[in-house]
């Protein structure tokens, strides 16, 4: 359900805002989620692909193939990773677009902004996963008797305080 009135639920507006993105918020939809030894290592689920990331494509036809990142190509929502070509009927190879979000990014380019943006991300993340179920604390619990209770036919949670729906 929305609860932003700023924002639309139509598809076509939705489909809209997609395709006429600017490259700025491109490289944002462009991210690709990190391999799970770097996942583990920054605490981090996906960051924008860039030039020099190393990725491994997961689906379609390329899938199990690894290579540089040579081009983020905005404009047409693909990447260009080396090795990935195919031959014209002319004879010149051609670099074949792959989405992002078919890819792992395996390696990553870090520079200053880089390690900055991974520190933002695990920080609000870490910050997250702290509050995660912790509506109610173990005092509030003890103090104030509170009852969750789950309504099995359409699994909702119904919590009592003090006899008041919350």
């Amino acid at each position: 359900m929305k609860f932003n009135p700023r924002v639309s639920s139509s598809r076509r507006k939705n489909r809209k805002a997609h395709f006429t993105a600017p490259s700025s918020v491109r490289r944002v939809l462009m991210s690709s989620p990190l391999s799970s030894e770097l996942r583990s290592k920054y605490n981090v689920r996906s960051v924008p692909v860039r030039k020099d990331d190393e990725v491994q494509v997961v689906r379609g036809t390329f899938k199990g193939r690894e290579g540089k990142v040579i081009q983020v190509y905005r404009k047409k929502w693909v990447i260009h990773v080396e090795r990935i070509t195919r031959e014209k009927v002319n004879g010149s190879t051609v670099n074949v677009g792959v989405n992002p979000s078919k890819c792992v990014i395996t390696k990553l380019r870090l520079d200053k902004d880089r390690k900055s943006l991974l520190d933002r991300k695990a920080k609000g993340r870490a910050a997250a996963d702290k509050d995660k179920g912790t509506k109610f604390t173990t005092d509030d619990i003890m103090q104030n008797g509170i009852v969750c209770l789950v309504h099995n036919s359409d699994v909702k949670a119904y919590c009592r305080l003090a006899g008041k729906t919350c």
